[in-house]
């Protein structure tokens, strides 16, 4: 892993909250965009992150072998007055999508008809997360997750279309880093129905930001910014009249610059929206390649302050990402659904075929999943809601667990449906047949695998913050810029870290047969998790210690250490949800124990993986593979024509493409 930007530890140790932030310091600017080190790479993304913990947060604790359960229990709570209000909302909300919306004629058509912006606007759903005194809904996080699994239970286009309008759109930023006066003229606009997009990526910019190379030169006159650039993958860029853009201010005398977010106005002249991307899945999804040619974007469109834009997005993924988990929990609801209905239905060697074994262990899965991923969803939205934890490890954990297993749960509902998973819902109809999306359904969920942080991006993002403790207290012995005063000083403070903290890890209350006893049958899957909480913290620091400054390039090693975090948080919200619940659902303590021990199988395995694995003779392998060694295994088959690039190259200057923006008309 790295270090700070400096190279230098908070100085009061891993837990101190008095360390001072770093988080909204601009990273060294490379000197040519597209042109960066490694190293440059690597200060531009460590410069972004919040480099402080002023809040609890229960998985942070967790990844140091510390089970905090008091963190998560009691279940907490939501204000009455907003549950009222919120299912008032979701009623509305539930009529609009069974009578007016056809998600199969998204489907087929790859549009979002203008009548379902129309409605969806008068319901207020293009409001759901801005302020009521702006003119939105002011859901908690908690009930606009809700609304966004039941929009895509009916058209996952529409669910998308939501949450990167308000997720990462526009209206989050502005909430959180925003001046008075950007949130006066731009929410209401948003709340009243106007789309809005972010605008990150680039066509060879993905999650390396540091090679960004949309310009923003400041003009002359100081009154604003000249926009130049082309962007990739623009979720709604289609649709959108205001947009979140990300570009880099050059740096000059006197004026630091770096990536900076602005506020840009979809029409503004020098927009050219070139192609509408074309996906396997999310048919309806508007997703645009979009180009700027000097456009003026004025000063106070600036959000949060030059430099600030990367800081920006991550914080404001924080509690985004909770978006993308809300509809792989409805996709794993909906497959529930279909799955315990056919396989009661369907006969086969004189039993329906749920009874068979084979095809139970996928129905125990698909249910036992559900169950986890939304315990996790609600547990991380009510966190986020109190505002008084940190949930920055939580959120990323429940987006990469809901993406990874929704996606598992999909292709076992193919599988229990045989040929009618692999065939399409017309073509079911057509023959008389229920028409179950199961194939529509698989496509669909596979792009959360790669939205808002691919799987690898997230094992390395939470990684980060798991061993941060770690770093900085001795990150400066490990780093190769780091003097001898400076790597004197980490030894001394991580002596002492260590001594206190080592010890904690050898006994703790899960061995105690009595503890949490509270928790009745459950009790036994928590102490399995203290334990487990503290194994992990335990190979995490003996992988430190063995690799050191390589910890950082051990990707499949950090991907496990992750992976069995995500698996003890899911563990520890199941069985502290059926507890809650177990008067009015209890049904849910049967659930939670079938979740946990099919989790305690996955961790077995995963810790086993750590130390016993392939990883180096993969890595070795790889590099031959690049190096052609085997391009003679390729032989024998017609392969993709060489004449254009893997990844196409843009110049500066106006389009010559046609504009292929849509904009929804006023109702008539």
């Amino acid at each position: 892993m790295t270090t700070t930007q400096d190279g230098r530890p908070a100085p009061d140790g891993p837990d101190s909250e008095a360390a001072p932030s770093t988080a909204g310091a601009a990273a060294p600017l490379p000197k040519e965009a597209g042109q960066v080190s490694e190293k440059e790479a690597r200060q531009v993304a460590e410069a972004a992150r919040e480099s402080t913990w002023d809040r609890p947060s229960f998985g942070k604790e967790l990844f140091l072998g510390r089970f905090r359960l008091d963190l998560i229990d009691p279940w907490p709570r939501s204000d009455p007055e907003d549950v009222a209000r919120a299912e008032e909302f979701l009623g509305r909300l539930r009529a609009f999508l069974t009578t007016e919306v056809d998600g199969a004629a998204i489907e087929r058509d790859a549009s979002i008809p203008d009548s379902v912006f129309h409605g969806l606007a008068d319901l207020g759903a293009f409001g759901m997360k801005i302020d009521r005194k702006y003119g939105g809904l002011g859901l908690s996080n908690l009930h606009y997750c809700r609304a966004l699994m039941l929009a895509g239970s009916v058209s996952p286009a529409i669910g998308a279309l939501l949450s990167a309008h308000q997720s990462i759109g526009v209206p989050q930023p502005l909430k959180m880093f925003g001046t008075a006066e950007q949130k006066q003229l731009f929410l209401p606009r948003l709340a009243a129905g106007e789309v809005s997009a972010f605008l990150l990526t680039e066509p060879d910019v993905g999650s390396d930001p540091a090679r960004l190379g949309t310009i923003a030169e400041p003009t002359e006159d100081g009154t604003g910014y000249r926009l130049n650039g082309v962007k990739l993958w623009a979720t709604n860029g289609i649709l959108a009249t205001l947009l979140v853009v990300m570009a880099r201010v050059p740096a000059t005398e006197g004026r630091r610059g770096g990536i900076t977010a602005f506020v840009v106005e979809g029409d503004s002249e020098g927009i050219t929206v070139e192609r509408r991307n074309e996906f396997i899945g999310l048919r309806g999804l508007e997703n645009s390649l979009t180009r700027f040619h000097d456009v003026f974007v004025p000063a106070e469109n600036v959000i949060g302050g030059e430099g600030k834009g990367l800081k920006i997005a991550l914080t404001t993924l924080n509690t985004g990402r909770l978006s993308l988990p809300a509809m792989c929990v409805g996709a794993g609801k909906w497959a529930l659904n279909v799955a315990r209905g056919w396989a009661a239905d369907r006969v086969q060697w004189g039993r329906p075929v749920g009874e068979h074994e084979a095809v139970a262990q996928k129905l125990s899965f698909i249910a036992a999943t559900t169950y986890g991923m939304e315990t996790m969803l609600d547990l991380c939205c009510l966190l986020a809601d109190d505002d008084r934890n940190d949930i920055r490890i939580e959120a990323a954990l429940v987006k990469l667990y809901a993406s990874e297993m929704a996606w598992k749960i999909a292709d076992e509902l193919i599988q229990i449906r045989g040929g009618r998973g692999y065939e399409t819902s017309d073509s079911l109809a057509a023959r008389g047949e229920r028409p179950a999306a199961v194939e529509q359904m698989l496509r669909d969920l596979r792009i959360n695998r790669i939205f808002e942080g691919s799987t690898e991006i997230m094992h390395l993002l939470i990684a980060r913050e798991a061993v941060d403790a770690h770093l900085s207290v001795a990150g400066d012995i490990i780093d190769p810029d780091a003097g001898l005063g400076r790597k004197a000083r980490a030894g001394a403070r991580a002596g002492a870290f260590y001594a206190k903290w080592l010890p904690t890890l050898a006994v703790g209350r899960g061995q105690r047969p009595s503890a949490y006893a509270e928790f009745g049958p459950l009790a036994a899957h928590l102490r399995q998790v203290e334990r487990s909480s503290r194994k992990l913290a335990r190979s995490t620091f003996y992988a430190m210690s063995r690799w050191q400054g390589k910890m950082e390039r051990k990707q499949a090693f950090l991907g496990r250490v992750v992976d069995i975090g995500a698996e003890l948080f899911a563990m520890s919200a199941v069985c502290v949800r059926a507890v809650a619940e177990r008067d009015s659902r209890p049904e849910n303590v049967e659930l939670a124990d079938l979740f946990c021990r099919q989790a305690r199988v996955r961790v077995d395995a995963l810790f086993a993986a750590l130390w016993d694995n392939t990883d180096s003779v993969d890595t070795a392998a790889a590099k031959r593979i690049l190096a052609g060694r085997y391009a003679g295994l390729e032989e024998g088959v017609l392969t993709p024509s060489e004449e254009l690039p893997w990844v196409a190259g843009w110049s500066p200057g106006p389009s010559t493409a046609e504009d292929v923006r849509r904009r929804i008309p006023p109702r008539p």
